[in-house]
């Protein structure tokens, strides 16, 4: 019975809906990295600054993000804000959009640790060259950022994809979504269907997130340490 049980996955197309779904599921996590990122940068550079007000609401922005579940985040605007704002947005939207916010708290996080962690001489030295305060940034502190930056970064982005997992909940046909259809469709024929499916699908997160973490691992090793 397993060993009928595992051909599932290849009966009727499944592997070909299974890979459909993983193309959702990348293509909500990396539009939502490369545009979180951008703003991630952003916020982190503003995080630096001497000016409280900005501080204070990159503050509330970074927590909002960090104490409310990302499950919540998704249904405050696919069911509360699309309604409140009376538009309509397909789930994969509005994931893009959540995780693109989050994403970019967390790597607003991560650049103001980056520059904050290098030494205060490296702006003296940049003074003393006569640059000014946006030339330090830009040809002194930035560059040397980006090495320490990184690591985490590609963590950030491991993250992102594993829990992309969750806009199944707001009925986007992802490929875990794409995985229970398949198994309750063949759940009379192939009551093991569950395991081989589940498996499947970790194996496609597995090869998607594990050369990232090791990318990850090798970076920080080289470059922090």
């Amino acid at each position: 019975m397993q060993n009928s049980a595992i051909n599932v996955i290849f009966q009727e197309n499944n592997i070909k809906r299974l890979f459909e779904g993983l193309f959702v599921t990348a293509e909500i996590a990396f539009i939502s990295i490369i545009i979180g990122s951008i703003l991630g940068i952003l916020i982190g550079l503003s995080r630096t600054t001497k000016y409280k007000l900005v501080l204070l609401i990159n503050r509330i922005y970074l927590e909002a993000f960090r104490i409310i579940p990302t499950l919540v985040w998704l249904f405050v605007f696919y069911f509360g804000v699309t309604t409140a704002l009376n538009i309509d947005l397909s789930g994969e939207v509005v994931s893009i959009i959540v995780f693109t916010l989050w994403g970019a708290a967390e790597m607003g996080d991560i650049v103001r640790g980056a520059l904050q962690s290098l030494p205060k001489h490296q702006i003296e030295s940049g003074n003393a060259l006569g640059l000014n305060y946006y030339q330090v940034y830009r040809y002194v502190l930035i560059p040397q950022a980006i090495r320490r930056m990184i690591p985490g970064t590609i963590n950030l982005a491991t993250r992102m994809i594993k829990t992309t997992s969750l806009v199944v909940l707001i009925g986007v046909i992802d490929v875990v979504k794409m995985g229970q259809q398949i198994i309750e469709a063949s759940r009379f024929q192939f009551p093991t269907a569950s395991f081989w499916i589940y498996g499947f699908i970790f194996f496609l997160y597995f090869i998607i997130c594990y050369p990232l973490s090791r990318i990850s691992k090798r970076l920080e090793s080289k470059w922090i340490n």
